[in-house]
């Protein structure tokens, strides 16, 4: 067996692997005999089948698989010896020729590889970046907590619309009438509810349904119709308000503590306040180790400054997803693919370089805050213990899923450890401050 390596475009190599008879033929003897055992051919009994017609049947094809897996192999042990690092994976080469494995004894197979770029960068003190941390306003206290004591709120009347409530109207365009439609203003931006602001019970306006209830599904359920009869439909309606009601919070006495805290670790509203401070902290910190993220990975990839092979990414993304994209698909995202791909590769050098590891232990703390943030998501802030470790469980047991946990994971080890290497100026801002640099990112 011969390999040689060529050089092709910037970043990119082709491996010729001639396989000779000497090569495979040891492994298609093997496969023609197994097939000779298993052959069910008319007029030979099992096992009886001749060799030579075995191999007129089969050896062509015994041929062509038996020489393309010593290629294959053959190429992944070369590029281990010599130490050759690769981007992707390596692929069938567009320079690759028609094979006779009917005639020929040998057979030349052509590969292509993406060379990985070195990184060589050095941080040190003189390396500098900013963390900033969100301030904690009365305000957003004041709103954090409202939205909080509203999963467990209920709906009163009252007089007027002041801002998100809940409106049951009457529709009707001299065509229809539509009794007890539903409006929800809460779903609404501060422009699309200003008509209502101010509003009593008994107050009419006219509305265009087809902006009133943005979704077909939505405007074909109000209606009481299928969505292919909304075209013959004139959305032109009157609309008279028959019951305003907003979400009430409740009272924070015991029969709410224990229905938001089963656990008893909070009864007091002076323990709730301490709580939800946390949860903002947390919340907030959150916010900001994401953005330092994004900081750290442009950082990163500024010093780096690593040119990836990407005529090559770009024809392996085609290959490896056998026809569900065009190259046309693939060229409109591929800058957002390069941009990350580069970021995972540079995380795979730090994780190597500073071997940083991601205990078991932290999986599992890091599964049961994902399945604590699921629960409060679903009006469940404080389930119990053991229904978050059954969750958590099955999130690890999910391979997609676990996989994110611990991508997740070793990204906060790199983010921390070039921290650590570097100098990091803490800067408090406000919500809208932050807001903004966020944008800019």
């Amino acid at each position: 067996m011969k390999i040689t390596r060529e050089q092709r475009e910037a970043g990119t190599s082709v491996l010729k692997v001639l396989v000779a008879e000497a090569d495979y033929a040891e492994a298609v003897d093997k496969m023609l005999r197994d097939y000779k055992r298993k052959a069910n051919v008319p007029g030979f009994r099992p096992g009886m089948v001749p060799m030579g017609i075995v191999r007129k049947m089969y050896g062509k094809g015994a041929v062509a698989e038996q020489s393309y897996r010593i290629a294959s192999n053959s190429v992944f042990e070369y590029l281990q010896k010599e130490g050759i690092d690769y981007v992707g994976d390596v692929i069938p080469s567009e320079e690759q020729g028609d094979f006779d494995f009917e005639n020929n004894t040998e057979h030349e197979f052509i590969f292509e590889i993406g060379e990985a770029p070195k990184i060589e960068m050095e941080l040190t003190k003189e390396d500098k970046l900013t963390y900033n941390k969100i301030k904690i306003d009365e305000k957003m206290v004041e709103g954090y907590k409202d939205n909080y004591l509203r999963r467990y709120g209920r709906l009163v009347d009252v007089e007027k619309v002041e801002k998100d409530e809940a409106l049951t109207v009457v529709l009707d365009n001299g065509e229809m009438r539509i009794e007890d439609a539903y409006v929800g203003l809460i779903s609404m931006s501060d422009e699309e509810r200003a008509i209502f602001l101010g509003k009593k019970v008994g107050d009419k306006m006219d509305v265009d349904v087809n902006e009133l209830y943005k979704s077909a599904s939505q405007r074909a359920s109000i209606l009481q119709v299928k969505q292919e009869e909304l075209e013959t439909i004139n959305p032109k309606f009157s609309l008279e308000i028959k019951q305003i009601r907003q979400f009430a919070n409740p009272e924070l006495n015991e029969e709410f503590f224990k229905m938001a805290f089963p656990a008893g670790n909070i009864t007091s509203e002076e323990e709730l306040n301490k709580f939800l401070e946390a949860e903002i902290e947390t919340e907030l910190k959150r916010e900001s180790d994401y953005l330092f993220t994004i900081r750290v990975r442009n950082f990163l990839m500024e010093k780096a400054g690593l040119q990836m092979p990407e005529a090559f990414l770009k024809r392996w993304l085609f290959t490896i997803n056998e026809g569900k994209f065009t190259m046309e698909d693939i060229e409109k995202d591929f800058d957002g693919f390069v941009k990350m791909f580069t970021w995972n590769y540079i995380q795979k050098h730090f994780i190597q370089s500073a071997e940083l590891r991601v205990s078991q232990e932290e999986a599992e703390a890091e599964a049961k805050e994902f399945a604590k943030a699921q629960f409060a998501q679903y009006g469940m802030p404080s389930a119990p213990e053991e229904m978050i470790a059954n969750f958590s469980k099955q999130i690890l047991e999910n391979k997609e899923q676990s996989q994110k946990i611990y991508e997740k994971l070793y990204e906060l080890k790199v983010v921390e450890y070039v921290k650590s290497q570097i100098k990091v100026s803490n800067k408090s801002v406000s919500s809208e401050e932050f807001a903004k640099l966020a944008q800019e990112m």
